[in-house]
């Protein structure tokens, strides 16, 4: 669970999602990722555990 603090370190992603290089750099915004590569810009964020909000509500 990690130790609550600003700080804590996260996993970074290894390659871009849209062209699959690993020559990322990470942008201005906490959780934002930039790709020297494809020259996208593109956010990572946890969603939490379990179904999301409308699974299993058929």
């Amino acid at each position: 669970m990690g130790t609550g603090g600003e700080g804590t370190a996260r996993a970074q992603p290894f390659h871009c999602p849209y062209c699959g290089e690993p020559d990322l750099r990470p942008g201005e915004q906490h959780g934002t990722w930039y790709c020297l590569t494809c020259d996208r810009r593109w956010r990572l964020a946890f969603l939490g555990l379990g179904p999301g909000e409308h699974e299993g509500d058929a």
